[in-house]
């Protein structure tokens, strides 16, 4: 099978590679074998007892049809944990993983979770076995809630009967729940003290680091020994303006790499799961994974101005602060989290399509003041521009 190499034109464009010895085993013909390429470091991840690469293979994306040659080239460097869902890829995203693992005889020996939009008992039992299915598997290492934000999910006694059954059946090994909206504080905290609940993955980047209320809550999670993984860790913008361009980059790293290092020098978060749509950011993100070297201060006060110039262009989620607003119910966080998937991940299909699993009255953005959403806006992101945007782009 061939191992489809990034070219080293391409990998020295990226930047961020350590040494000279790095950037030839990365290339060398010895790429093609597992056993010589450099590992990405694994951290156990909370009470599973298991240890899992710090970087993780994000399926929000999806994966090609016929084969795709990110999942081998993550394989060889020790990513071998899927980040799956059943709406990703618009429902593909776990039938073409498991097409692309068949084919190289790793469907049994890599770690999967996928994640479940359901948060009923009924609905997600069904959609456990529907990614059974679609996987070609027998059990899921992990399943989760798929962004949740109410709290009170987190009391739904019949579900989480429905999760042990799964669990003594083997259908699922460990369970936990995803959210990336304005409650990832409070869910947190309140995850702490339930004991079924074995991993949370949740919305954590360089913008967020001084914030008291999140780190109570993380301390609250890992105290609890929940493992914990980090998305959104580029912290994206909403708006058009290609910010992260301004970026300084010191000495080695570039921003993508620099803030990714950056959550991995917080040792309560286990991993990072990261969206790579390209063979270039998968390997310019294992280059800063496997180096071993630690940001200095001059990466961490570029890392610091640069939270501060994107402060205002960045939606932290907290929707119920704005849309509190405008008078009727607009969920502002979803949709500007699609003009970003539009504008900074140029995903157009995805940013449609999530924006169309909203409620008809939330995607109803005619006659409405977003100057008023702007002001509520603690951040001051200019809302009125984005959902301008939002309007031509997604209704």
């Amino acid at each position: 099978m061939s191992d489809l190499p990034v070219s080293r034109r391409h990998l020295l464009a990226l930047g961020g590679v350590a040494s000279s010895g790095l950037i030839s085993s990365l290339l060398s013909g010895a790429e093609a074998h597992a056993a010589d390429a450099p590992k990405v470091p694994r951290r156990t991840l909370g009470k599973t007892g298991q240890k899992v690469p710090i970087l993780l293979l994000g399926g929000g994306s999806g994966f090609d049809d016929k084969f795709d040659p990110r999942i081998p080239q993550a394989l060889r460097h020790g990513v071998d944990y899927i980040d799956a869902a059943r709406k990703y890829a618009g429902g593909t995203c776990e039938a073409n993983a498991r097409k692309t693992l068949t084919r190289i005889n790793q469907l049994d020996k890599v770690w999967i979770t996928s994640k479940s939009g359901h948060y009923d008992a009924a609905g997600f039992a069904a959609d456990v076995d529907e990614s059974l299915k679609q996987l070609g598997r027998k059990h899921i290492d992990l399943y989760y809630l798929h962004g949740i934000e109410d709290l009170a999910v987190l009391d739904n006694k019949e579900l989480f009967q429905t999760v042990e059954k799964l669990k003594a059946a083997g259908k699922i090994k460990y369970f936990g729940f995803s959210c990336h909206d304005g409650t990832v504080a409070e869910l947190l905290t309140k995850a702490a003290g339930i004991s079924l609940i074995d991993s949370i993955m949740f919305r954590y980047n360089f913008r967020q680091y001084g914030d008291k209320a999140l780190n109570d809550a993380i301390d609250a999670a890992a105290k609890a020994n929940i493992g914990l993984i980090a998305m959104k860790t580029q912290g994206s913008e909403a708006g058009i303006e290609d910010a992260w361009k301004k970026f300084e980059k010191t000495g080695k790293w570039t921003k993508h790499q620099a803030v990714l290092k950056a959550v991995w020098a917080d040792t309560r978060i286990t991993a990072a799961v990261s969206h790579m749509d390209s063979l270039e950011k998968l390997q310019q993100n294992i280059a800063a994974a496997v180096d071993n070297q630690k940001l200095g201060a001059a990466d961490w006060q570029s890392i610091e101005r640069y939270a501060r110039a994107t402060r205002s262009l960045a939606c932290d989620g907290c929707g119920q602060r704005c849309a509190s607003a405008l008078g009727r119910p607009v969920n502002v966080a979803t949709t500007l989290r699609c003009v970003m998937y539009h504008d900074v991940y140029k995903d157009a299909d995805k940013a449609q399509r999530v924006f169309a699993e909203l409620p008809a009255e939330q995607r109803n953005l005619s006659g409405l003041d977003f100057d008023a959403a702007s002001r509520a806006c603690p951040h001051g992101v200019n809302i009125a521009q984005h959902m301008e945007r939002a309007r031509a782009i997604l209704a």
